[in-house]
């Protein structure tokens, strides 16, 4: 007799049902009753894991950020342990910020940000979020070697985020935008190289 995996745990369960309305159809979209045929769950069930919705939508937007972190921390842990280039890392990089299917899922996380900017309660959880990809980011280009990885994090995580919202709105291929994504991770890269540089050499920067 084949092995089957085991049900999730309800309460994830529950969180990828929302994570998959919202990525559909919106916050506004998000009630308990959609929730529990989404789930295959009972009504109460929801009620009971998350008392109100504001402590839903807080908790989806966390578990879709850390499953986020766990796969990127691989990939900060993959360009220490292989000494890649800079140019073989910003292109493992592309691969994976485009290289997965356009579906509901990616959508949910810019839906659950825009919805912070109307609800205060939710931006402690974005700002969360937010950090825990610019903990990444420095990872990623400190392996490098970049110099002022710190200060750059930001900056790389605006930049991936944005050519991926852009690859969202008009359903360009993954592979047009992973080669632009490739191109300016090793812009930005080759940019604070070259600053340092400078500023080793005492040598004035370009203005």
């Amino acid at each position: 007799m084949p092995h089957t995996a085991p049900p999730a745990p309800m309460r994830q369960r529950i969180i990828t049902a929302v994570l998959r309305i919202i990525g559909e159809d919106g916050v506004a979209a998000v009630t308990n009753r959609r929730i529990a045929k989404e789930a295959g769950v009972s009504l109460g069930s929801v009620t009971y894991h998350f008392e109100t919705q504001h402590e839903l939508l807080r908790e989806s937007l966390l578990y879709f950020v850390r499953e986020e972190a766990r796969h990127f921390t691989e990939l900060a842990e993959q360009c220490q342990t292989e000494g890649l280039a800079v140019e073989d890392a910003a292109s493992l990089a592309g691969q994976v910020a485009c290289g997965s299917a356009l579906d509901s899922a990616q959508l949910a996380p810019f839906e659950l940000y825009l919805h912070a900017g109307r609800d205060a309660r939710l931006r402690e959880a974005a700002a969360e979020a937010f950090g825990a990809y610019d903990l990444l980011a420095a990872r990623i280009l400190g392996a490098l070697g970049v110099p002022d990885a710190q200060r750059l994090a930001a900056t790389t995580v605006a930049l991936v985020m944005g050519l991926q919202l852009r690859r969202l709105a008009t359903g360009d291929p993954a592979e047009d935008l992973a080669d632009d994504l490739i191109d300016a991770l090793l812009l930005l890269v080759r940019g604070a190289a070259d600053r340092s540089s400078t500023a080793a050499s005492g040598e004035p920067a370009a203005q």
